[in-house]
Formats: C-alpha cells, sequence, structure tokens
C-alpha cells in the first residue's frame, strides 16, 4: 500500500505526485493509496491521487484509496472526479 503524508499542498504535490508514481509499478496487482494520515491539504492532494491512478491504470492496475478525508471527498465530488476515487472494498470510512 502507498500512503500519504500528513500534509499536501501546493509546493510538495509534484515531488510527491513523482514519488508516489514511481511506487506504483512495484505494487501488486492493485494499488492502494492510504489517506488515513492526510491531515492538512489542498485541491493539489486530487491531483497527486490522479496521477497515481492513471499511472496504476497505465501499469494495468486497479486503483482504489483508503481513509479519504471527507472534505477531500467533498472537494473530489466539486471537482468531478469522485467516482474516480474508489475505495477500496471494505475500507470505507463510516
Amino acid at each position: 500500500m502507498l500512503s500519504l503524508p500528513v500534509k499536501i499542498t501546493h509546493n510538495d504535490a509534484g515531488a510527491l505526485a513523482r514519488n508516489l508514481t514511481s511506487q506504483v509499478f512495484a505494487q501488486p496487482d492493485a494499488v492502494v493509496v492510504g489517506a488515513l494520515q492526510l491531515v492538512e491539504f489542498d485541491s493539489s492532494a486530487l491531483a497527486v491521487l490522479l496521477a497515481c491512478r492513471r499511472a496504476a491504470l497505465a501499469a494495468g492496475k486497479q486503483f482504489s484509496v483508503i481513509g479519504l478525508p471527507s472534505k477531500l471527498a467533498q472537494l473530489a465530488t466539486l471537482y468531478g472526479v469522485a467516482q474516480l476515487m474508489t475505495p477500496a472494498v471494505g475500507t470505507e470510512q463510516p
């Protein structure tokens, strides 16, 4: 599983996206990104997740997110990408 840090803002999103997407190929058939630690973020966090998703799909792997913070889920809905942030089966947050 890949994990997001506590903070993702515009300043660190590019480097983080490059780092995580390079790790996608080492993952098994499914790429799961854990967002459980993510506390401070802006819309750049969605860009990071979408970059990971693109890399996973390009590698022929499934993509899902665990623990997407509700405010980030709201941003994803606002931007029309919520359906792309599929939670891993059995990991939905209440």
